[in-house]
């Protein structure tokens, strides 16, 4: 019996029994579906994940830090008492292995390194407006050059260019704030007030003091000096649907940067000490060898590749995870797969004889039975798999709106080569459920399956 003929035949037999083969491929569509989810919703994350990065890190990107621990669990817990380090710095009950200017210019020195910056650690006073004469406290940090942020007015310098010493960059939300358009605070001036700490003098500093500054020197020294920064907005940003952090944080050049974190420190253990650098592989260079050539060094560093490979690993393990369900659905139905068929078996046995009296081969009989769960295991698959289809198509906008990912970005992914491995693989677990049944089957004797009623 041909191939095609026993396809057809086994089609008309699962005719015969419209409701039951139903159910059972609906149990079947249920594993089916909730795979294809897994699947949708684990390349989906990956391809936004893989957008995240790509427009937060630049490939040849390195994160360079002194202390291994940052990268593990924040820092090595503080143990109270301990010998006195001016490198380390007790953060959030945890103490942290600063890097000294001495590390960084060996860094910058390097042939392997370019754009050596250190991570500056801002503190401004207050921040104040042209267009208001309340004083703000607000996050100040360095602009990141190689992040291209939506622009929500004025203009930002080309991905890899930073802004000049004399400007700087806010977040929408200052314009919200002081209740202002983002267009209005294009070339306004915005002054930072930076404060040096106080230092304690004693007798023979402060008489030299004194007679060269007089009583109001001693007492600026006293309370620690104010310098005030004037700058001008260059240009306001907006939330990118690719931003790893909502944008709080008002940027200012890494000069000037450098100038607020060198100020505001001076005379402290904290003076030209960092938590890390970040930096560039050199043209050339593979950032990977060159994070190998650190480490040999006693450096830590984290590569762009790292950082996706954590971020995947998390995706991989909450897909493996929903998958699991789907995967336990699957084994309940190919049960119910074994159960139809040996009923169909059953309720057949004679035409099953009768098959065998016309000259059918067991073998045959054997693949007709195979080729009925094939049917089912195929249209629990295509029923899943359409249905998973169209909840992406559904649930997308959904999310996107929700989350406001941005145009073009989505978290369902549905990839058709995807969908027919798993049609492919759904057809064979249901053949080898009926095998049992179809073997059943051919095994009867005619005789014997003609008598039966």
């Amino acid at each position: 019996m041909k191939i095609a003929d026993t396809l057809r035949r086994a089609g008309r037999s699962l005719k015969q029994a419209k409701a039951r083969t139903l159910l059972t491929s609906l149990a079947i569509a249920v594993g089916a579906f909730t795979i294809m989810m897994s699947l949708a919703a684990g390349e989906g994350t990956r391809n936004y994940s893989n957008n995240l990065i790509q427009s937060n890190v630049d490939p040849q990107a390195l994160f360079i830090v002194q202390d291994d621990s940052l990268f593990e669990s924040g820092g090595t817990a503080s143990t109270g008492l301990r010998e006195y380090d001016a490198d380390v710095s007790e953060q959030g009950g945890r103490s942290l292995k600063l890097m000294n200017q001495e590390a960084i210019d060996g860094l910058a020195a390097r042939d392997d390194l370019t754009d050596v910056t250190p991570t500056y650690q801002l503190s401004v006073r207050s921040i104040e407006f042209s267009q208001s004469d309340t004083r703000y406290s607000a996050e100040v940090a360095a602009y990141n050059p190689d992040v291209i942020s939506e622009v929500a007015a004025g203009k930002l310098p080309e991905k890899g260019t930073s802004i000049a010493a004399d400007e700087i960059v806010l977040p929408e939300g200052f314009a919200t704030t002081l209740g202002v358009s983002p267009e209005e605070l294009i070339g306004n001036e915005v002054r930072l007030t930076i404060v040096q700490p106080s230092s304690t003098l004693g007798e023979a500093e402060a008489r030299e003091v004194i007679a060269t500054e007089g009583v109001e020197g001693l007492a600026r020294r006293a309370q620690g000096e104010t310098r005030t920064i004037t700058t001008s907005v260059v240009a306001v940003t907006k939330q990118s649907s690719t931003s790893f952090t909502a944008t709080t944080a008002a940027s200012v050049s890494a000069e000037t940067a450098k100038e607020i974190a060198e100020f505001t420190t001076e005379g402290t253990d904290s003076y030209q000490k960092y938590l890390g650098v970040t930096a560039k592989a050199a043209e050339g260079y593979d950032p990977a060898k060159v994070k190998a050539e650190l480490e040999s060094e006693g450096f830590s560093a984290q590569t762009a590749e790292d950082l996706q490979s954590l971020i995947f690993t998390i995706v991989n393990v909450l897909q493996y995870i929903v998958a699991g369900f789907g995967i336990l659905a699957l084994l309940a139905s190919l049960f119910g797969i074994i159960n139809t068929q040996y009923i169909s078996v059953l309720e057949r046995t004679s035409q099953i004889g009768l098959m065998k009296a016309l000259g059918m081969r067991g073998r045959d009989v054997s693949r007709l039975f195979r080729y009925e769960a094939a049917w089912i295991g195929f249209l629990g698959g295509v029923i899943g798999i359409g249905l998973a289809a169209l909840a992406t198509a559904l649930l997308n906008p959904f999310i996107n709106k929700t989350l406001e990912l941005g145009e073009g970005n989505y978290l369902l992914a549905f990839v058709p080569w995807h969908a027919l491995v798993l049609l492919a693989c759904l057809i064979l677990i249901a053949i080898a459920a009926g095998y049992f049944p179809s073997r059943k089957a051919a095994k009867l004797d005619p005789i014997e399956a003609l008598r039966t009623e």
